[in-house]
């Protein structure tokens, strides 16, 4: 029998598993921009999280700067936020 692997990434915050498909990309373009990315496929650096409540954690505890290399300021931290949480409610 064969088996598929789909994409799995982890969520930086909490660790679960789940498919690409299922989770929030934030990513850091190669220009040093760090923004939401809500197609998934933006060139740069990526970091996922699985819930806007995951990426107030990751961000309280600096795991985002960590996973994207890069220093972020809490007006970019807000603005992201923002973006995730519309992108979680138009995924339920």
């Amino acid at each position: 029998m064969v088996t598929t692997n789909k994409r799995q990434r982890s969520c930086i915050a909490c660790g679960k598993l789940a498919n690409k498909a299922e989770l929030l990309r934030i990513v850091r373009d190669p220009s040093g921009v760090v923004a939401f990315d809500g197609t998934g496929r933006a060139p740069g650096r990526g970091a996922y999280v699985c819930s806007p409540e995951c990426f107030a954690a990751a961000c309280k505890k600096k795991k985002l700067d960590r996973a994207l290399k890069a220093s972020l300021g809490s007006d970019e931290y807000e603005q992201i936020a923002v973006e995730v949480a519309l992108a979680a409610r138009e995924a339920r």
